[in-house]
């Protein structure tokens, strides 16, 4: 076990005032606790000689030169030396003197303690109305719903996590998805997560921050939409297929009546776009998966590994190629029936029919083809491999 048993770590933001008053409430904390801490400041590029009052408060500066909030954290975490660590902004709107919470679910075993400034309370001020009502809720109930995550306040700056669940993570992202980023893998990975109540205050920075809410918010939407392709592509697109294939079928053996309205060719022909829009989502979020499990944004899946290992190029190629050589054939059939008729006019009917199933057919097996040589050049063994 390290000498160190805690490491607080906060990101200098370019503030020597505000880093200079949570440094000093962190030192008052570690000397009121009899927990063997450090105070960790990550900076990648402050001008306002924040790395020396820091030095100076006995903090340890890691020096970072890579730009970004996440870059920030993620080699300040990977320099701390101890085995817990607590993180945390640096513009005094968290209160670093009052971390005994977080320390009492670490010992208790949890991986990842996040702090809830809903359970704990918001100062007047400290979080502008379109996060509180609008934002928070939001993001925090997608994130529960795509990956049943506990946490009830998604995006609280102050957390803390075990070292040994940090290098588990892998974390990737560099800017400030990489606090959504932790959560989502700490709930993917299996691992034991907890809250506890935590206060916010007003942001003690003499200049406005640098966030935008409707622009971070989007930031933050579209990477946990990403992160869980299930979601995003392969649930909405085996549905759209499901639907838009009973449309189409139903529609191959001629038109429907409901009444005084009738479905014909040309709903049949939505239906087709339905159905390869839909196949085409389910590839792509089969592609996304298996990318995210490679780069180590996602974690692995029994599935995808056993795909891995399958000849899926081999039979998945094979498999398009049945398929278009059927679109094909059937294309063969709608011009020989269009011969017999002299070439003449084409009407809506059985020959219209015949060309729509030649084209879904023609697609449906380029698109496989496609996938499967994509999947085929992913599952290619290479030392970064996370498969």
């Amino acid at each position: 076990m390290s000498s160190i048993q805690l490491s607080i770590l906060m990101p200098c933001l370019n503030e020597a005032e505000t880093l200079a008053r949570c440094i000093e409430k962190a030192n008052y904390w570690i000397a009121n606790s009899g927990v063997s801490a450090e105070v960790i400041v990550a900076d990648n590029g402050s001008t306002d000689g924040s790395q020396e009052i820091a030095v100076s408060l006995g903090a340890r500066v890691v020096s970072v030169s890579q730009r970004g909030y996440g870059a920030a954290l993620f080699h300040g975490s990977m320099a701390a030396a101890g085995e817990w660590i607590i993180m945390g902004d640096s513009d005094d709107s968290y209160d670093f003197s009052s971390l005994d919470p977080f320390i009492a679910k670490l010992r208790d075993g949890y991986d990842l303690v996040m702090g809830n400034r809903f359970l704990g309370g918001v100062a007047p001020g400290a979080m502008p109305w379109k996060n509180k009502y609008i934002g928070n809720p939001v993001l925090t109930g997608v994130g529960r719903t795509l990956f049943r995550c506990p946490s009830t306040d998604f995006h609280c700056g102050l957390r803390a996590f075990t070292k040994d669940a940090f290098l588990r993570m892998d974390l990737r992202t560099t800017g400030m998805e990489f606090a959504s980023e932790m959560v989502i893998k700490a709930t993917l990975f299996g691992m034991r997560i907890a809250e506890v109540p935590t206060t916010l205050s007003k942001d003690g920075r003499s200049r406005p921050p640098h966030l935008r809410p409707w622009r971070d918010g989007w930031r933050h939407l579209r990477f946990m939409l990403l992160f869980s392709p299930r979601w995003l592509f392969v649930i909405p697109g085996l549905i759209l297929f499901a639907l838009s294939l009973l449309i189409y079928v139903a529609l191959l053996n001629g038109p429907i009546h409901l009444g005084v309205v009738s479905f014909d060719v040309h709903t049949l022909f939505f239906a087709g776009t339905g159905l390869i829009l839909g196949y085409l989502a389910f590839c792509f979020g089969l592609i996304v998966r298996i990318f995210g499990v490679r780069e180590g944004l996602l974690p692995e899946h029994a599935t995808l590994e056993r795909l891995r290992s399958s000849p899926v190029l081999e039979v998945g190629g094979g498999g398009g190629i049945i398929l278009m050589i059927g679109g094909f054939v059937q294309g063969i059939i709608a011009l020989a029936d269009w011969s017999a008729g002299g070439f003449g006019p084409l009407q809506p009917g059985e020959l219209l029919r015949q060309v729509s199933m030649s084209t879904v057919l023609i697609m449906l097996g380029g698109i496989t083809l496609m996938t499967s040589l994509i999947i085929g050049f992913l599952a290619l063994p290479t030392r970064r491999s996370k498969l």
